[in-house]
């Protein structure tokens, strides 16, 4: 059995291997073809990310180009790119939009930046649970969403979970929106995150995700919102004690592919690619909510973090304008939350 990391792209090599074929910019090289050597016959595709291997999809990545290769018989190749070494999630899209990367996985927030009905997944309160979240992520309609990117030259091939986000603070628990009023809370550079922090009483800080932990820490900001496992991967259980099951979002992260690599595929590689994320996507799923599970025992147990459920109701019915405004600007928005309140 290969081994699961082989693929690994160590980021002290690879700077290293860069630097002796030249003086351009990694992505550069990928474009030229310094970084994208293969054996004859053989395809290889370029995929980067921001993970380290800390991450649960970092490690679903790896599996999905064991698969590749494999249902190709080793006609296709994933050559990876990990830990930002070819530039941030912005940045690496648009790199994959121009054929210069062949794919990426970034988080859904990204992607509606290139395609707007993708920002039904950064809108609050869209689904009721993780099920009802799954069982939408598997319709045809997902699938023509993917096959829709074409018109921005993109293609979508999987999504992976990454959980609810929710509240989490220094020291003050949130039971109702009344607790989150006038507290600074760190959320991603996206408008509907601020709007929404906004709407519930609280002040919108947006800041990257490695400025969370000293900003808790130095009092900066008073909590932030992600999943459970940011308390235990990233540490923030250290300087966050209280952490509130409010589930505001459910943003997927999405394997996106340049829609000329994907034409450049036959059919059956194609196919092959699409199985090697469908199978990969329910393996990832699973470890998923195993780490959710242990990432609260070890919050609770080790780190002193305190977990509430509070009643979501409140919290959904002061961010109801935020979607009833979504569905006037956006038909196809409009449609789509449609087809979501339908799943049962």
């Amino acid at each position: 059995m290969k081994p699961l990391f082989r693929k690994r792209i160590v980021v002290s090599t690879l700077f290293l291997g860069l630097l002796v074929l030249s003086a351009c910019s990694p992505a550069e090289q990928v474009a030229s073809g310094q970084g994208n050597a293969s054996e004859a016959g053989t395809k290889t595709l370029t995929l980067a990310h921001i993970h380290n291997d800390a991450s649960p999809v970092y490690q679903s990545l790896e599996e999905f180009a064991e698969k590749v290769e494999e249902k190709t018989n080793g006609s296709v190749n994933i050559k990876i790119y990990a830990e930002g070494v070819l530039g941030g999630e912005t940045k690496v899209m648009e790199l994959v939009q121009n054929g210069v990367i062949d794919m990426t996985k970034v988080n859904g927030g990204v992607v509606s930046q290139f395609e707007q009905t993708f920002s039904v997944f950064s809108l609050p309160y869209v689904f009721r649970n993780d099920e009802h979240f799954r069982k939408f992520m598997e319709t045809d309609t997902v699938k023509q969403m993917y096959k829709d990117l074409k018109d921005v030259q993109l293609r979508g091939v999987t999504y992976y979970d990454a959980g609810a986000r929710s509240f989490y603070t220094g020291e003050t628990k949130v039971e109702t929106p009344e607790d989150l009023e006038g507290l600074k809370i760190r959320v991603m550079n996206n408008v509907t995150a601020i709007q929404m922090v906004e709407m519930l009483g609280a002040a919108p800080t947006p800041m990257s995700a490695t400025e969370v932990y000293t900003s808790l820490q130095q009092g900066i900001i008073d909590g932030a919102e992600s999943s459970p496992i940011a308390l235990t991967d990233a540490n923030h259980g250290e300087v966050a004690k209280q952490f509130s099951f409010d589930e505001h979002t459910r943003i997927p992260d999405f394997l996106i592919m340049s829609n000329a690599s994907w034409n450049k595929l036959n059919k059956s590689e194609q196919q092959a690619l699409i199985e090697a994320g469908e199978e990969t996507t329910k393996t990832h799923n699973e470890r998923w909510d195993q780490m959710i599970e242990a990432s609260i025992d070890q919050a609770r147990e080790e780190m002193g973090v305190e977990f509430s459920n509070p009643d979501q109701t409140p919290f959904r019915e002061l961010v109801e304008p935020l979607l009833q405004d979504r569905r006037k600007e956006n038909p196809a928005i409009d449609t789509l939350l449609k087809k979501i309140e339908a799943i049962q």
